[in-house]
């Protein structure tokens, strides 16, 4: 019977713990290599659990890496958004994606403390004990149970409705796109809810909107607008999965110029995410054809 290192069984878990956290594909895999190494030096004959051993690794090591993204985030250029992740069957990095924890939820976790937000995925999303959550962040598990309450708070408070029928959700993306390729001005003004938002990462490296877009008629011009000066000539364009949802990635060649999700809700598009800069392609992998 072959023995599968603890490490290689867990890397999956490791990677989307730290991605979670971070809101970035590098740096978690950056994360996850740190955690290797961190793990083929150690002394592990006392470790009975190596699973929690090694997620307590991946999350200092992440902690310590967002407090510097956060302070490079204080100088992006325009709205800076988590970064996409392909996932599905065709994905190429081992993840685990808990089915609650979106593109949608990742910007809401971008609006807490960075410890509030190791206590919220620990708990909430992979179901972590207090008690083993306080011992990766070095804090008492009193003072855990306060923290992982304050965040469930705030999240809740800022959770973005949406449809829950995948089948429903589909139709209205294929709808807005339909609208948004005939330039129909009438049909997308149609699909898209009257407080519709529109976020678009350039970070300085792409042309893109430097503040959210909102509003049904100025994102539909605004879409319009990219059409008509022939913005898109050359993309093709590829329905995908992104962060378990229905999104797509437009390519220029064998590069990822776009890569957008559609949030729905009521049957209506509320919120779309688009990512231009090109440092936030590196979950989306290369054409094959």
């Amino acid at each position: 019977m072959t023995v599968v290192d603890p490490f290689q069984r867990h890397r999956g878990l490791l990677f989307t713990v730290a991605y979670e956290l971070l809101g970035s594909v590098a740096d978690a895999e950056d994360v996850v290599q740190d955690t290797w190494l961190r793990w083929s030096a150690d002394d592990r004959d006392d470790v009975l659990e190596p699973k929690a051993y090694l997620v307590r690794i991946a999350t200092r090591l992440a902690l310590n890496r967002l407090r510097t993204l956060r302070t490079r985030r204080e100088t992006y250029v325009g709205p800076w958004l988590p970064e996409p992740l392909l996932t599905g069957p065709d994905a190429a990095r081992p993840v685990e994606v808990a089915e609650d924890v979106s593109m949608a939820m990742l910007v809401v976790l971008e609006t807490l403390t960075p410890i509030e937000r190791a206590v919220f995925v620990l708990r909430e999303v992979f179901g972590f004990p207090y008690a083993e959550i306080a011992t990766s962040l070095e804090r008492s598990e009193a003072s855990v149970r306060q923290v992982a309450h304050r965040a469930r708070e705030h999240v809740q408070a800022r959770r973005p409705r949406f449809d829950t029928d995948p089948g429903q959700r589909a139709e209205v993306t294929e709808r807005f796109l339909r609208a948004c390729f005939e330039g129909d001005l009438t049909a997308l003004l149609e699909v898209l809810a009257p407080d519709v938002v529109m976020t678009n990462d350039g970070g300085g490296k792409a042309r893109a909107a430097l503040r959210p877009v909102v509003g049904a008629d100025r994102v539909a011009r605004f879409i319009l607008g990219i059409r008509d000066r022939g913005e898109l000539t050359g993309f093709r364009f590829e329905a995908v999965e992104l962060n378990g949802q229905l999104g797509f990635v437009g390519w220029l060649g064998d590069q990822v110029a776009v890569a957008a999700i559609v949030e729905t809700a009521d049957g209506r598009v509320t919120r779309l995410l688009s990512f231009q800069n090109p440092d936030r392609h590196s979950g989306l992998g290369r054409a094959d054809r």
